[in-house]
């Protein structure tokens, strides 16, 4: 297993656009493949109204389904978890810039 060096100024190049890991599931995934929530829900071991929030951005990416998804596309839970993060990190960060003079 491959490992990432985590260290404490770890980043994402903030020059890519923000996507919610419902967005790179839709159009990385599912539109390529031509395939649709109910089908990789079975494969994912994933019920369908889950992954359709996932899409719609109303659902958090959990561990579980990280892992499922993980194993049904070929990538890793990591992946999913970090696109989670990083899309959760960067609304906070707005949200607090707009209501605060200090963040920024």
């Amino acid at each position: 297993m491959d490992l990432i060096t985590l260290t404490p100024r770890i980043s994402v190049d903030p020059s890519l656009r923000l996507r919610s890991p419902g967005q790179v599931l839709l159009d990385d995934y599912l539109v390529p493949r031509a395939e649709t929530n109910s089908q990789l829900a079975r494969r994912a071991g994933i019920r369908v109204p889950h992954i359709r929030q996932y899409l719609l951005g109303s659902r958090p990416m959990s561990a579980n389904h990280a892992i499922r998804l993980a194993a049904a596309l070929d990538t890793t839970a990591f992946y999913w978890l970090t696109l989670q993060a990083r899309y959760d990190l960067a609304r906070e960060w707005h949200k607090q810039r707009a209501t605060s003079p200090l963040v920024g």
